[in-house]
This record gives C-alpha cells, sequence and structure tokens, in this order.
C-alpha cells in the first residue's frame, strides 16, 4: 500500500501531511509514523498530521476538518502550533485556494482552533486563551485550583523558577539570562519527564531581549529539541505578562525564525502569526 504525503515545516519545525478526509482515523499508527519520522530511515520529521473530515464540535457548528498528529517518538499530543499553520497551507492546496485569504475552522484535541491564510505566505492563527490552573496544565507544583507562577522545580541539580501555561497542551516555562548557555539536550528530558508533570510536558528557556522581543529555545514533549515551537512561544508571552517582564504583544525568536505573538487583553485570546512552507511531495510505502 503506497500513501502520497506532502513535507511542510513552520519555522523548521517539519511535519508530514497526510489527506485523511477518507476516514475518520488515522491511516497511519503511531509506530508506523515513528518509522516515516525516523530522519535516517524513513521521510524524516518532527511529526506526522492527518487531515481528517470535520466533526461537531459539542453540538455547536461543525468545523471543516480534523487535526490529528503523532510525534516522532508516536506519542499524540492534543496540538500543535507550527503543524496547524502547515495544515492550513495543507488543506487550502487540496482544495486549490492556496492563493486566497481563509480561515478554517480545524477541531483538535485542544478544541476548535481556527487558522487564516494571510498574504505572503503568513497564516494567522486564533490559539483561543491560555489555562493557567495548576489542574489544566496538568502538574503537581501547586493546589489544583492555584496558578504556577515563579514556583520552584528542582532538576538537573539546581533550583528553576519555572511558570506553566497550558495552550490545550502543557507548557513550563524557565527564564534565563542567556538562551545560548543553556545545555538543552541534557535538561530537556529531565523538565519532560519530572514528576511534578503526570502527562509529560513541553519546557521552553526564554530570554528577555526587550519587552516586545524574546529569544527561546525548546524541548518538546515526545520530539525533543525542535527549531520552533508555535504553543511554546504562546505559553512563553502569556507567561512573560504574568511575570511582569514583556509586553502582551511581542516577537518571539526560535532558532527557526520568528512568530508574532499577541495576547489581548480584551478577550484573553492569543493570536499567533508565522510562516508555513512546503517542503517537497512523495509517495511512502508501508
Amino acid at each position: 500500500m503506497a500513501i502520497a504525503f506532502v513535507k511542510y515545516h513552520g519555522l523548521g519545525n517539519d511535519f508530514i501531511l497526510i489527506d485523511n478526509r477518507q476516514s475518520s482515523q488515522p491511516c497511519l499508527t503511531p509506530e508506523q509514523a515513528v518509522i516515516w519520522c525516523d530522519r535516517h530511515f524513513g521521510i524524516g520529521a518532527d511529526g506526522v498530521i492527518f487531515a481528517l473530515p470535520g466533526q461537531a464540535d459539542s453540538g455547536q457548528t461543525a468545523s471543516d476538518y480534523t487535526m490529528r498528529i503523532f510525534n516522532s517518538d508516536g506519542s499524540e499530543p492534543e496540538m500543535c502550533g507550527n503543524g496547524i499553520r502547515c495544515m492550513a497551507r495543507f488543506v487550502a492546496a487540496l482544495e486549490g485556494e492556496s492563493d486566497t485569504e481563509k480561515a478554517y475552522r480545524i477541531q483538535t484535541l485542544a478544541g476548535m482552533i481556527v487558522p487564516k491564510l494571510e498574504a505572503g505566505g503568513k497564516v494567522r492563527v486564533d490559539m483561543g486563551s491560555p489555562r493557567l490552573l495548576a489542574a489544566e496544565i496538568p502538574t503537581t507544583l501547586a493546589a489544583p485550583n492555584e496558578k504556577v507562577i515563579n514556583l520552584p522545580l528542582q532538576a538537573a541539580g539546581k533550583i528553576w523558577d519555572v511558570t506553566c501555561v497550558s495552550m490545550g497542551n502543557p507548557h513550563c516555562i524557565t527564564f534565563v539570562e542567556d538562551v545560548a548557555e543553556i545545555p538543552l539536550e541534557a535538561i530537556g528530558p529531565q523538565f519532560e519527564h519530572h514528576s511534578a508533570f503526570p502527562q509529560r510536558i513541553n519546557a521552553e528557556f526564554i530570554q528577555v531581549v526587550r519587552p516586545d522581543y524574546l529569544k527561546m529555545r525548546v524541548w518538546e514533549r515526545g520530539a525533543g529539541i525542535t527549531l520552533a515551537c508555535g504553543t511554546g512561544a504562546c505559553a512563553s508571552l502569556v507567561a512573560g505578562v504574568l511575570t511582569g517582564r514583556c509586553d502582551r504583544r511581542a516577537t518571539v525568536e526560535l532558532p527557526g525564525g520568528c512568530l508574532e505573538i499577541e495576547w489581548s487583553e480584551a478577550d484573553q485570546r492569543i493570536s499567533m502569526t508565522g510562516d508555513a512552507q512546503q517542503v517537497f511531495t512523495g509517495v511512502m510505502s508501508l
């Protein structure tokens, strides 16, 4: 059996996109996704994204599509910010709408997300509102109905002051003087698998250059070091605002490029704007 795919990346965070509209279930198993994502023996990617048929959102307006994603280790995250920008470009191409400015309602495990195609290859995404209570992350660093803001976490032989935010998936943000000095390959796994995070965690390390400009490095749950993380950039701006370090609108510089993030004071919703680029197309045999 052969399956067609398209490879995309959002700031170097790369994904294999599959047209899965013929079924409500992914056409690959998590184990097969691991093989496809292998950079030596497969196609190579941080994850596989399946564009499934739309579905009703708790009895309300139906979505246009449903997004499922398997990470490179076979785990399934609730959502992926860079991935959903890639998916918006992918489904627009499937519909022959690549050159139009159009919004899509995409159902994810984190709820309904609405990306909008913009001029110049940009995609603007309404990411919804952040969730801040410990039970929503989830984490045991605070009582379930309390927020985790500048609380101590012992990991990698030292105490870190961390702030936790959920964007539908969990993030632990640490502010540092210089992100280039963080030994991410050694520290990242210790954060991800820390006992304080029962569903594991995405770990972001942030350097505040200016209140409107942040530098970020990330260890992603299920993928390891990646060049970008859209939900992580959103969570990091929220953490910066909560700790008085940054403005509600800022550029977040990641190793793969920059995202524009804004947290509206009026309705508490977050928007993320960035690129999504097609790399190549192909067919893979199972």
